[in-house]
């Protein structure tokens, strides 16, 4: 099951490549929505490392919802996924394949950037590795759950929309915990607790949504 695993991997990898413009949007999303917020809010130092973690994290979750639609939408364009449901390959393992590759192409930028970003927020060093350790164990429940509505809305006219209802309640405590970490560090509770809940969330998501997803793929297509 790792080879086919990583075959998926590779594979979506270089599909991507192909349509960089695709992996491009929600990168430039997150960096124009974080852009935005200084210029909106005011150049005050202070206010703005306040709302840096929360802005940050909502512009991820924006992003992911923006491009996860897109998650299986060519493979069901092109036949692809009529050949991964008739294949005799676990279907989870083809599902959290394609996922990992998603979030390599547009979470771990977000992360790659958020220094960057952090900049712009006056963040210091140590403000700045807390909001890229909660977005890196973070982004990837993100974009689990947004598996699980992309298979459920998938072939359904504004799917996008239909998406945002169905995770966005789900996104809500990985958002939580993810923004509030640095609140928390800056009162002296330390983050390990809002880690520790990220890492659990994302644990269960492991478990739980390649299985829903592919149910959901096999419903879709009967």
């Amino acid at each position: 099951m790792l080879s086919l695993f990583v075959s998926v991997v590779h594979r979506d990898l270089l599909l991507a490549w192909r349509r960089r413009s695709d992996v491009l949007t929600a990168l430039g999303f997150f960096l124009l929505v974080t852009s935005l917020f200084p210029l909106g809010v005011g150049p005050e130092p202070e206010q703005l490392s306040h709302i840096a973690a929360g802005v940050m994290w909502v512009a991820a979750l924006l992003a992911t919802l923006l491009s996860v639609s897109r998650l299986f939408e060519s493979d069901e364009a092109d036949g692809t996924l009529e050949q991964m449901l008739l294949s005799v390959e676990p279907l989870p393992v083809i599902v959290l394949g394609k996922v990992c590759a998603y979030w390599l192409l547009t979470g771990l930028p977000l992360v790659v950037i958020a220094p960057l970003i952090g900049l712009q927020f006056n963040l210091s060093a140590d403000e700045t590795l807390i909001v890229c350790a909660t977005l890196l164990v973070g982004t990837p429940s993100l974009s689990l759950l947004g598996a699980v509505g992309a298979s459920l809305t998938l072939g359904l006219r504004g799917g996008g929309a239909l998406i945002a209802l169905l995770v966005l309640p789900l996104y809500v405590p990985v958002l939580i915990f993810g923004a509030g970490a640095l609140d928390a560090w800056r009162a002296g509770l330390g983050i390990q607790s809002h880690l520790a809940l990220l890492s659990a969330v994302l644990l269960v998501a492991l478990a739980v949504c390649p299985l829903a997803s592919a149910t959901a793929l096999r419903i879709a297509q009967d």
